[in-house]
Order: structure tokens, then sequence, then C-alpha cells
């Protein structure tokens, strides 16, 4: 695997921490070049610092991925100082819950800023230049990996914004694989829907801009509930995100568009086909674990 990516560019975005850390650690032992990017400018200086002290050449840059100046500007250093990359992970992202008639206009423009048009940006800048340096040299090869979610392929309750961000992402890097097919055969692409993994994400609002806060209302009871439930279910995820990493540069040397890190999840997904396809109503999520379905219902119809 090591020829395919010793040598070769990464840029990653959400590469202060989570998967697009491990990934990063994976692409200097690798030999890669790395462009990290993170809106979290004390994680970012962390890595780099610990990638530099592991021999990669690195360079950092703080940025917003829902602002399309910003993720100009990424580019644009990007091919200064390596040109064209090889490998785009698009993989900055944000979590929110809640009722979905609760998600406040700042809650909307929030997550779909970062989980959707990040990924709509890093598509958007990245890919002509791959395109480029694949006609200048038929030796180029590119891979675009954008990280969705098993709330991409089903939908939870009481996570709507999430999942239209999430389903948004998987529809865009389906559209992107056909698309790219079209027109060359040196350049593809990825998804990446993960399951619940300890990656710090369940911790979001750290990092949520003060003009996006809704700091005058606060959280409301269906919120504070979907992130007691997000903390417990990322905090107990058995699948390390440096193994979801490992699967990453696995589907990328194998050119597997759809990588998930927990494969017995895709009975849902399945299961939601089978809905969509039978024009049946949609199936109880909780049909197999009926007490956090209660349990979810009993909070939920809690007087506050």
């Amino acid at each position: 695997m090591d020829d395919k990516f010793k040598g070769r560019t990464a840029v990653l975005t959400g590469a202060g921490s989570g998967f697009g850390l491990e990934c990063a650690r994976i692409g200097a032992r690798l030999g890669m070049r790395l462009v990290l990017a993170d809106v979290q400018a004390d994680a970012l200086a962390s890595a780099e610092q610990e990638l530099l002290g592991a021999g990669a050449d690195v360079m950092a840059f703080r940025v917003d991925v829902s602002r399309a100046d910003e993720m100009d500007a990424l580019a644009r250093a990007v091919q200064q100082r390596f040109g064209a990359p090889h490998l785009v992970f698009n993989n900055a992202g944000v979590a929110s819950g809640g009722l979905v008639w609760e998600t406040s206009a700042r809650d909307w423009e929030w997550v779909l800023g970062v989980n959707l048009m990040g990924v709509a940006h890093g598509v958007r800048v990245f890919t002509p230049m791959m395109l480029e340096a694949a006609r200048a040299d038929p030796a180029y090869r590119g891979h675009i990996v954008n990280t969705a979610s098993m709330a991409g392929l089903v939908n939870p309750p009481n996570m709507g914004v999430y999942n239209v961000s999430k389903h948004a992402v998987v529809s865009l890097s389906e559209t992107l694989y056909q698309d790219l097919a079209l027109v060359t055969e040196q350049i593809s692409a990825s998804v990446l829907c993960p399951f619940f993994v300890p990656t710090g994400i369940n911790q979001s609002q750290r990092n949520r801009p003060p003009g996006l806060q809704d700091a005058d209302a606060g959280p409301t009871r269906s919120q504070r509930i979907g992130q007691a439930m997000s903390d417990k279910a990322v905090g107990s995820g058995k699948v390390s995100a440096a193994e979801v990493a490992q699967q990453v540069f696995d589907g990328v040397a194998q050119r597997r568009f759809y990588i998930y890190s927990h494969p017995q999840a895709i009975r849902s997904v399945q299961t939601r086909m089978e809905d969509i396809v039978l024009a049946r109503n949609p199936t109880d999520p909780f049909a197999d674990k009926p007490q956090i379905g209660a349990d979810l219902k009993k909070a939920l119809r809690a007087s506050t």
C-alpha cells in the first residue's frame, strides 16, 4: 500500500482530532506530505507539532470550512506549496440534535455550513486542481473522501438537522463519483459512513462561531436529551478513530466507494430501502432495542 501514498500530498479537514488526525498519522507513516486544516487553533497546532516530530512535511492552515473565501485561500496555499493534492479528505463535521421543529435558523446554518458546505467547498476547490494534474500527467492518481455518517443512510429520530446534512453528503459523494467517472479514470471518490466512534464530535459546540450561537434561548429539552444520548453512544463506541482511519486508507487503496466503520449497521439501511421500495411506512428504528425507544419517548413526553 505504501507505493500508493508515499510522496503524495493529502489535504485533511478536521485534522486536529478524530478521523482527520488519525488519517494524518497514517499518512505521515506512509511518507505523505500533509496539509492539516482545522478551525480549532490549539488542536491544529498540537497536530502540526506531533506530525512534524514524526518527520512529515506538514502545512497547517486554520480554516472554517463553511466559508467559501477561507476554502479558496486554503486551495491557493496548497497549490503554491505542494501543487495538486492526491488525496482530499473532506472530514470536518459537527453534531447537533433535537426535535426537527426545534432546530433554530442558526442551528441549520451552522450544521449545514460545516457538514454540507464544508464538503461542497472541498470538492469545488480541489477537484479542478486534481483534474488539471491528471490531464498534465497520465501517471497522476487522485482520490476524494467525504465524511458522511450512518445517519446519512438512515434517519434516527431526534437528530433531524444532522441527518439532513449527512444525507446530503452521501448524495453529493455519489454524484461526484459518477461525475468523475464521466470525465476521467485517474480520480475517484469515496464516502465514509461511520457509526458511533469516540472522536469528540459530540462536543462540537466548543467550536461553534459566536455569531451562530443561540445564547438567548439555550438548548431545548429535546436537544439536551439528544446531547446526553450522543455522549453515551459516542463515548461507549467500541471501534476506535484509528481503526476507522485505517479503513479509509484501505478503501482508497482499493478504490472502494462506500466505507463503513460498522458493517453490521447496514441492516438498518436495508430495512429503510425496503420501506421505500415497498412504499410502507418507516419502520420503528427501535424495533430491535425497544427499551431505548421507550425511554426516549418517555423523556420527550415528560413535563418540563
